[in-house]
């Protein structure tokens, strides 16, 4: 097995619980680069959350990729659109719906920016916009056009891990026939609750656009911890390595238990696997 292809979660996963990359995992992710090897970053981040790491890691351009939205879009690092799967205004009051199961903001993000209904913004909103380098748009529900279309949907609370949980118990099973449903636990955000169309996964993204680059799934390396790595965690043909502080489902279908993310989990087992 030779690796060619490196797909690596932000939160949790490259990045240190400060937000920050850790010195020796960035030497490491820039010498496998500098080998012909594609770091991908794949995440639940928009791409505007992305930019700034890529840089890090001295990834550009239209050869360079990641994959964002949890996997509904696929970008080049120069930027433009490889794939974009969309909800529309249908979805858009299926979430509003939803939302009155518990007391939890809604926010829905498109490539340009997040948009919310609410007034009363919780933490976790707000720091997801702020993290990821987004405007966040509060609209009234009747100023939202027909035709409004966007790729995910994070459900926090202003009332903690509580209300989210209530939530994700009171969804009704059609929901979770209709769309790709996860729920991440991490050190940014206590708990929140991500939607995206249904196939719209990591996984899937990572297959195609290995697919695109004619590498075969077997040279696919993959670092993850959260419920939104689990669709890469279940091809059988990646290699999986799970953080040291990933949940028990990721290790459970893991390969390789590595290191945590404050202690160069990615590092260590790109010396033990590939560099």
């Amino acid at each position: 097995m030779a690796i060619k292809l490196i797909a690596v979660d932000l939160d949790g996963t490259l990045l240190s619980s400060g937000n920050t990359i850790l010195p020796e995992t960035q030497r490491m992710l820039r010498v496998a680069s500098e080998n012909g090897i594609k770091v991908v970053l794949a995440t639940g981040r928009p791409f505007s959350g992305v930019l700034p790491f890529a840089k890090q890691l001295g990834l550009s351009g239209d050869d360079q990729y990641a994959i964002v939205f949890n996997g509904a879009v696929v970008q080049t690092i120069a930027g433009k659109v490889l794939m974009s799967q969309e909800l529309n205004y249908q979805d858009f009051n299926n979430m509003l719906r939803f939302q009155r199961l518990s007391h939890v903001n809604v926010h829905f993000e498109t490539i340009q920016y997040f948009l919310t209904c609410d007034h009363d913004l919780s933490i976790q909103m707000q720091i997801n916009a702020a993290l990821t380098n987004n405007i966040m748009k509060v609209r009234e529900r009747k100023d939202i056009s027909q035709d409004f279309t966007f790729n995910k949907v994070g459900f926090t609370s202003w009332e903690g891990n509580d209300q989210v949980e209530k939530l994700w118990n009171n969804l009704p099973s059609w929901a979770f026939d209709t769309y790709d449903i996860v729920r991440n636990f991490d050190s940014i955000f206590d708990s929140i609750i991500e939607l995206n169309a249904l196939g719209a996964s990591k996984g899937n993204a990572l297959m195609d656009l290995a697919s695109r680059l004619k590498i075969d799934q077997k040279d696919v390396m993959i670092f993850g911890d959260q419920g939104n790595d689990i669709s890469m965690f279940s091809n059988p043909n990646f290699m999986k390595i799970a953080m040291g502080n990933a949940i028990s489902t990721i290790k459970d279908k893991a390969d390789y238990v590595t290191d945590d993310n404050d202690h160069n989990g990615i590092a260590k087992a790109l010396k033990k696997f590939v560099l």
